[in-house]
């Protein structure tokens, strides 16, 4: 088996975050024995390699062009694994696995360029690929409509959450950013409209206690974050914080929000549950797959119904601690040990 491992020479993204978690427990399970990882041979490693893969450099570009090109020879007769949404277009025997459909399902986020690709590539991944794996069922329904896939052909492998807990959580974030002793609601994600930062800054406006702060972690989009007439006073943006950091975050934090419109697992609530933090999320996509009865629930087109589950768990402190427990318990049943063992089955099924 060689693995694509391109995701490690850049900087790691929520998609890369699947691929090393699942190759990194995969390993420590006794999993990827005589298995090897290839990257393009000029590229350095920006992010290091599970422990325990063998990582090779090879090729004589990079880029798209190594992955489309030199690849699949670099793979010969070997399945070929890949993780991270990309893989040669016309390679039969690899793995392919699709995280979402969101640039074909929401075109008005990306550009024409990227869509375009994006379409054609899955395209010709879902036609030629020996498997089609994706991390929900919802993303499974989502490629099914919009790529005419067989729904049953699509392989599910779920994400974990307890990388969050693999390190000591670092509290120095509170005097950072001037939390101690105050009670925060904590929102992660990166800049993308999807992430619906408006919907809780219009929320946290309408919670009519001034002393809760919004803690806003991720990348930051001063369109949402300046325009418009939201409490700017009760935003505290983190810029980078570490895991460590996010992890003293989720646990300090009276409730988790996360309202996107579009994604094709969730990983933050997860990471929140582990944590012990009560959630709250978006009714939409993966999210209520992900979180069952975990979390409780808001409409993202309506920062009244977030406002509405915000005044619930911060009036309450039984429901905050049901939350905790529920959160918990659907930790323990989404783990990357368990993706790791049904990527094995996966592979043993179609490859052995």
């Amino acid at each position: 088996m060689l693995i694509n491992a391109r995701f490690l020479t850049r900087q790691a993204t929520g998609v890369d975050r699947f691929a090393i978690e699942l190759l990194q427990a995969s390993a420590s399970a006794g999993l990827l024995k005589g298995a090897g990882a290839v990257v393009p041979a000029e590229a350095s490693l920006v992010t290091p390699a599970p422990t325990g893969l063998p990582v090779r450099h090879a090729g004589r570009h990079g880029g798209h062009r190594w992955e489309q090109f030199e690849l699949p020879a670099l793979a010969g007769d070997a399945p070929l694994v890949n993780l991270c949404n990309t893989a040669p277009l016309r390679h039969r025997r690899q793995v392919a696995v699709i995280h979402d459909a969101a640039a074909v399902a929401n075109p008005q986020n990306y550009s024409f360029a990227f869509r375009q690709w994006y379409r054609v590539m899955l395209g010709s991944l879902m036609r030629h690929s020996r498997v089609i794996a994706t991390v929900s069922r919802f993303s499974a329904d989502e490629l099914t409509r919009y790529f005419n896939a067989h729904h049953h052909g699509i392989e599910i492998i779920p994400e974990g959450g307890e990388h969050i807990l693999r390190l000591p959580a670092d509290p120095t974030v509170f005097e950072r950013l001037d939390l101690r002793g105050r009670r925060y609601v904590l929102a992660v994600g990166s800049q993308s409209l999807n992430k619906n930062f408006a919907a809780v800054l219009n929320a946290m406006s309408l919670i009519d206690d001034p002393d809760i702060v919004l803690v806003a972690a991720g990348g930051g989009n001063t369109r949402i974050f300046t325009d418009s007439a939201v409490q700017h006073e009760r935003l505290q943006r983190t810029g980078y914080v570490s895991d460590q950091q996010l992890r003293a975050l989720y646990e300090g934090a009276a409730c988790f929000v996360f309202p996107s419109f579009y994604e094709g697992f969730g990983l933050p609530p997860l990471e929140a549950m582990c944590c012990g933090c009560p959630v709250i999320v978006s009714d939409r996509a993966s999210l209520p797959e992900v979180c069952a009865d975990a979390a409780l629930y808001c409409d993202p087109d309506d920062p009244a119904t977030l406002a509405a589950q915000l005044r619930r768990v911060l009036g309450s402190r039984e429901l905050t601690e049901e939350l905790r427990a529920r959160g918990h318990q659907r930790a323990t049943q989404l783990t990357w040990d368990r993706a790791a063992r049904e990527f094995a089955d996966l592979m043993d099924l179609h490859f052995v």
